[in-house]
């Protein structure tokens, strides 16, 4: 699918962080790409500028005093669907995880380099902006469950279940490929983009996520099967399941466009 062009100049990052003298230098660096930038020196800060501004893109430190980044990240979540880089100097995988779970969209470890910080923002709103084409499909896998990708809808067990738009790419990727197997640099470069091919722990938590929600035994599934060490396969599809789009023909769903908070 060809990639989108984002003018930078149309694209309002906002930058979270508690050092006066990193926050002038990624601002300066992201000014330098074009983009506009807003920043805030706290969460309490943030909120409010989240509010008034609606930036694109939120880059976030996770070590902040009073409201440090995990809880203005579950704040912000509360209201938008902006997407969200968080700045750890952890590298701790339980780290990364908990701020996955909450809601982070992507993780950058400092110190980092102001080309990785600029790659990392491109990849993230190149998912976050890109149309949706995917073709009307509705699958029935079995009685337990459907799902319509011309809707965006998945039930299970005749129950509507909400994805997160990660886990709503991931599992496009693996229904529209039923039966082979999806490596793990395959499902994490169409997912997440390229430049995260090494970054297995996304794939393992999300694969997690979807059979939480999927599964009637998530330790033991039958849809979305493990090849220990090479990467995942979903089921095989009955022949008029089959989803008459082929992956070669059709395009990935992906995030939508942030939702803007309401004023309050």
């Amino acid at each position: 699918m060809e990639q989108p062009h984002i003018d930078p100049r149309n694209i309002t990052v906002l930058v979270v962080d508690d050092e006066p003298r990193l926050l002038d230098v990624v601002r300066l660096n992201l000014e330098m790409e074009g983009y506009r930038v807003i920043t805030a020196a706290n969460g309490y800060e943030a909120l409010e500028r989240l509010k008034a501004d609606l930036p694109d893109l939120v880059a976030l430190d996770v070590m902040m005093p009073d409201m440090d980044g995990f809880e203005t990240l579950a704040r912000i979540r509360e209201v938008s669907n902006v997407p969200v880089l968080m700045l750890t100097v952890r590298a701790e995988e339980s780290d990364r995880i908990r701020g996955l779970e909450i809601g982070a969209d992507d993780y950058l470890t400092k110190p980092y380099s102001p080309r990785e910080l600029v790659t990392r923002i491109k990849a993230l709103l190149r998912r976050s902006f890109t149309p949706s084409q995917a073709r009307k499909t509705r699958i029935v896998v079995d009685d337990d469950l459907t799902i319509d990708f011309g809707k965006h809808e998945v039930l299970v067990r005749g129950h509507k279940v909400t994805l997160r738009p990660t886990e709503y790419r991931l599992l496009y990727h693996l229904v529209t490929n039923a039966g082979r197997l999806m490596t793990h640099e395959t499902l994490l470069s169409k997912v997440w983009g390229p430049e995260y091919r090494d970054e297995g722990h996304y794939l393992r938590l999300y694969i997690t996520y979807l059979r939480q929600k999927l599964e009637r035994d998530p330790a033991h599934p039958r849809y979305i099967l493990t090849e220990r060490g090479v990467g995942y396969r979903f089921r095989e599809l009955e022949p008029d399941e089959t989803p008459k789009s082929t992956p070669a023909e059709a395009d990935p769903p992906t995030k939508p466009r942030p939702t803007r908070p309401a004023p309050r």
